[in-house]
């Protein structure tokens, strides 16, 4: 599956995409990062919600990359930049991003080995960026499986967003082929402040 993950449109992208379409009015003239972008629905929505959207996925990973300039051309949006960004690492290309408000992830904490190094980069960005949101949709895969601890450590602080608040509490929305019960979580993550919070 690991080639693939970029290909899909997996629920929690979907999920995402649902958020953004019900605040698409505070969208124009924001400037949106996605992280992890695959397919890039997410972006592509705030895009067309006009939005300024860069894209990125792993610079190691040709096949997401290219699934993202796929979605610009189908939508209409062939001067979206999509960067490859690896997670975890200060590229030229991280240190080089203009200014964002808004930082997009659907599912990008699938593998545990990871989370650290998407917190890592996250944390560099609301740090270059410190009004910014990462708004993030991930699937609960495993009850083991937290971020909380992390956020700690890197000084982050997280706010559930309660699904039915933004109608995306139907199945039929996130609704998955995939084998098993799918719990989607939605939670906002900025820079926790200096007092302790």
């Amino acid at each position: 599956l690991d080639s693939h993950y970029g290909t899909y449109v997996w629920p929690c992208a979907v999920v995402l995409a649902q958020y953004l379409w019900v605040h698409r009015r505070s969208l124009p003239g924001k400037r949106v990062l996605e992280v992890g972008a695959g397919v890039s629905l997410p972006g592509v929505v705030a895009a067309k919600c006009g939005a300024e959207v860069v894209l990125s996925d792993g610079e190691e990973l040709p096949r997401c990359l290219q699934s993202c300039r796929r979605s610009c051309l189908a939508n209409s949006l062939p001067h979206v930049p999509v960067l490859g960004l690896t997670w975890g690492r200060v590229s030229p290309e991280l240190l080089a991003l203009p200014p964002v408000d808004i930082i997009l992830g659907s599912d990008v904490f699938f593998d545990p080995k990871d989370f650290e190094d998407i917190l890592i980069t996250i944390y560099f960005l609301l740090e270059k960026n410190p009004h910014a949101q990462f708004w993030t949709t991930y699937q609960v895969r495993s009850a083991d499986w937290s971020i909380e601890a992390l956020l700690c450590k890197w000084k982050l602080k997280s706010i559930l967003v309660p699904l039915h608040s933004f109608s995306a509490d139907k199945e039929h929305l996130a609704g998955s082929s995939l084998p098993g019960r799918h719990t989607i979580e939605m939670m906002i993550i900025s820079l926790a402040q200096s007092d302790g919070t």
